[in-house]
């Protein structure tokens, strides 16, 4: 029966634990999205994770949605991420890069005036994300076939760089109504050639790029970030079971090292069916997880892993502290995202600091 502190094997990850640091963007990155000396030293406060997903990390300046997110296509980059991989190992831990690209969930104030790319032209509802004045998503324009091949290169290419900056393998984000997640679900696919209508096409960008990545990496060190829930950035699937299903069917048989979904527990809840339908590839569980939905997703044998997001970022030792049950810090919503200060992302005291804060006082 598996535990919290029960080792496990992703591929060619051995991890030590079965907590794992969910991808959390924080923004702190420089503005050519070079990562900084602060954070290597936030992932090597959190080292103690069985496994540290990075943050999402764009593959080209024209992927990005947001300000200040690191990226991996400059060797300023590779050398910034060199810091955090080296500072995580040190310190015990496994970290993988989440490699990202946005489509429409962008805006061409941020894109040098150019329009956002997503499958179709659907627009996206809602306001974008951290930029003031607020201002509405615009409707993007669709990627053309050649395009599709360019970005799935540069997907290759950050992949290269993510093993020169000493990463231990990476994980392609395909959630959360990002750039992949417009081309599976029928929401925002309306294509008709080779990309769109079916499963079988809905999924071809993926499957394309996931091969591309396991070219670079080899199978057992690639994982996939899913959210079939489709209930981020307007999202929706006509058949949410069956586009899932399929996609984890065939990452079933090229056995990727492990698939994560952002999927909050409930009755419709369809990641264990995802894990049948690929034949047994590892399950990291997240989302809105108790200690104790921990406990029994991993004692069921339903999760091979779970993964903590917003605990991970006021509870530098969370691994410990769900070990012991102790309490956890508060998250304070100052300076999460969107900000360069060091205060509320390297100040959250572990337990042990702490208590001896509390002795001194």
């Amino acid at each position: 029966m598996a535990e919290l502190n029960s080792p496990l094997t992703l591929g060619a990850l051995e991890l030590k634990n079965r907590v794992i640091m969910a991808p959390l963007t924080r923004s702190r990155a420089t503005a050519d999205r070079v990562p900084t000396p602060m954070m290597a030293e936030y992932y090597a406060q959190r080292a103690s994770a069985g496994l540290i997903i990075s943050e999402a990390t764009v593959i080209s300046e024209e992927a990005n949605g947001y300000l200040n997110t690191p990226g991996l296509f400059s060797d300023a980059q590779v050398e910034g991420w060199k810091q955090v991989t080296k500072a995580v190992h040190e310190k015990g831990g496994l970290i993988v890069a989440q490699l990202w690209h946005v489509g429409r969930v962008s805006h061409p104030d941020l894109l040098n005036g150019e329009t956002p790319v997503s499958a179709s032209s659907v627009q996206q509802a809602g306001h974008v994300s951290l930029l003031r004045p607020k201002r509405p998503y615009v409707l993007p324009r669709p990627l053309e076939i050649a395009e599709i091949q360019a970005i799935t290169e540069q997907y290759k290419q950050a992949a290269i760089r993510a093993k020169a900056a000493g990463f231990d393998g990476v994980e392609l984000h395909a959630a959360n109504g990002y750039l992949i997640d417009q081309f599976l679900q029928t929401k925002t696919n309306k294509r008709e050639d080779e990309y769109g209508g079916s499963v079988e096409n809905r999924a071809r960008f993926l499957l394309e790029v996931m091969d591309a990545l396991i070219e670079v990496w080899g199978a057992d060190r690639v994982g996939v970030h899913l959210a079939p829930r489709g209930d981020e950035h307007d999202m929706g699937d006509n058949d949410p079971r069956e586009t899932f299903g399929y996609v984890m069917e065939q990452l079933g048989k090229r056995q990727i090292a492990f698939f994560f979904t952002r999927e909050y527990l409930a009755e419709d809840s369809i990641s264990e069916y995802m894990k049948q339908r690929s034949h047994g590839v590892p399950y990291i569980a997240n989302m809105r997880l108790s200690r104790e939905d921990a406990i029994e997703l991993l004692a069921s044998g339903k999760a091979d892993a779970v993964s903590f997001g917003k605990a991970y970022i006021a509870n530098p030792d969370l691994y410990e502290r769900l070990l012991e049950d102790a309490p956890l810090n508060e998250l304070k919503l100052e300076n999460m995202i969107g900000s360069q200060a060091a205060e509320g992302y390297i100040d959250y005291p572990t337990l042990a600091e702490a208590e001896a804060l509390s002795t001194a006082e």
